[in-house]
């Protein structure tokens, strides 16, 4: 199945999702008029200090280009975990944190005389462990610790490094949504030596609230390889997607939909386009309110 196959079943297992779960928060809306509502919901979620928990799977599925030979016949699909527990410290402070567990379903790799394709494989898991913090004005700042651990089952799939670096983030509140931005960069501190990472990364994220649940919302994620020769340094998308939040048999639960087209990437082999499809429901924490 070619890239554009594979990204047309995506949009409809999409659209049909959503459709059912509108249908379904119509059916099993609850009587409860002191229970949040959707829209109150799915503006939480958007807060970068927000206090709710969350369990977060993103589908994604990313096609390639390149001045290698068949490179804008390569793809990759996974599906990243990432369980979000904020801790509230007081009132205004959070901390978090997070891993994100990849599994990679599957990967076309550049190999001698072509390119290889990877089953089903863990990937390298990441983290942050950071405090949050709600600012008079509607400022949030975010600062902490990011690393990634080598755990890919796969040589191709990871890089064999422990990597550890600050993270830092901004963000405004607005009346209409949000707008803000993370900011890390990580080193290798140990594990396979004949090569150095250092990369920066993070994302921009924006949220407009709509009505009934619905937002129009997008995160990519960039990067600039310290280390890459010229050329192969920088991964840049822009992005778009909506979500909607729905009260499913008394829980929340937010579906996303996002697509990311590339404005800079690797010369040789990077990304092109890709498409997140999110699931996320909202469960209750340990030390939440009763």
């Amino acid at each position: 199945m070619n890239a554009k196959s594979k990204f047309f079943q995506l949009v409809t297992i999409v659209v049909f999702s959503t459709m059912s779960a509108t249908a379904l928060a119509q059916e099993d809306q609850a009587e409860d008029e002191q229970a949040p509502t959707a829209d109150e919901i799915a503006k939480e979620l958007a807060h970068p200090n927000s206090v709710l928990g969350s369990l977060n799977f993103n589908f994604d599925h990313t096609a390639y280009k390149g001045d290698l030979p068949g490179a804008s016949d390569q793809s990759a699909t996974s599906v990243t975990f990432q369980p979000v527990f904020p801790y509230p410290l007081n009132e205004s402070t959070n901390f978090y944190l997070r891993p994100a567990v990849p599994v990679v379903i599957s990967q076309d790799v550049p190999v001698i005389g072509g390119f290889g394709n990877k089953g089903v494989e863990l990937g390298d898991i990441s983290f942050d462990a950071a405090l949050g913090k709600s600012l008079p004005g509607g400022y949030v700042v975010v600062g902490g610790v990011v690393g990634t651990l080598p755990t890919a089952t796969d040589d191709a799939l990871g890089l064999d490094q422990w990597l550890l670096g600050p993270e830092v983030a901004l963000a405004k509140i607005f009346k209409w949504g949000v707008l803000g931005m993370l900011v890390s960069h990580q080193w290798d501190v140990a594990g396979e030596d004949s090569f150095s990472t250092s990369i920066t990364g993070g994302q921009y994220f924006y949220t407009y609230n709509l009505s009934n649940g619905w937002q129009i919302s997008s995160s990519p994620t960039f990067s600039y390889n310290h280390e890459a020769v010229s050329g192969q340094r920088w991964t840049v998308p822009v992005g778009f997607g909506v979500s909607k939040t729905a009260i499913l048999g008394g829980r929340p639960w937010k579906f996303g939909l996002q697509y990311w087209q590339y404005v800079e990437q690797a010369d040789a082999f990077g990304p092109d386009w890709a498409v997140r499809f999110t699931v996320t429901p909202v469960v209750s924490l340990p030390w939440g309110k009763k």
